[in-house]
């Protein structure tokens, strides 16, 4: 099923096909820097599966995301439900990865966007949040630049103290009709 598209990209269910791609792009150092560590086959492959639980629970998730010129798939970009222990979760968050070979094409923020005003049209979501690692500036960039507004730090509870990655930006867009 096709949920929606950008003028570049089409946001749709994910297919057994793209597992392969999604493994590879989740064995790839470049594109896992700002995570705890890059995953192996097997824990892509149970990523997958919660991807596709997720929908059928939610009706939501990560979309599948390809260009629609090629019909590469080159990611995932879309909502996930956050529950670790903080004071904002549970939450609705919008998130992407995106293969390298994607980067600097401005994919990530013109599928943010259309996924964002998805969210809140279609879903009728009042509020999305985003978070990252501090220093993910990139990702950091793309939160600024769909129109979130920046509301917090904070320390995530699932990394260690001593990573680089401990202190996260969080992020917030409420529904501007509701």
């Amino acid at each position: 099923m096709n949920y929606f598209e950008s003028e570049r990209l089409l946001f749709r269910d994910w297919k057994e096909s793209d597992l392969e791609m999604f493994q590879k792009m989740n064995r790839d150092p470049l594109v896992m820097r700002y995570f705890p560590k890059t995953l192996t086959e097997a824990e892509t492959a149970l990523f997958y599966k919660r991807i596709r639980e997720e929908f059928k629970r939610l009706g939501l998730g990560l979309y599948a995301v390809e260009v629609k010129e090629s019909g590469q798939f080159i990611g995932y970009i879309g909502f996930h439900e956050a529950s670790f222990p903080s004071p904002f979760t549970p939450c609705i968050e919008i998130g992407w990865r995106l293969s390298s070979s994607a980067w600097g094409k401005g994919y990530a923020t013109e599928g943010a966007r259309a996924c964002l005003a998805y969210g809140f049209r279609e879903l009728n979501l009042s509020e999305v949040y985003s978070f990252t690692a501090k220093i993910n500036h990139p990702s950091e960039n793309v939160m600024r630049k769909i129109g979130m507004t920046k509301i917090m730090e904070f320390d995530h509870p699932s990394i260690l103290k001593s990573s680089p990655l401990k202190k996260h930006v969080l992020y917030l867009s409420r529904n501007p009709d509701l």
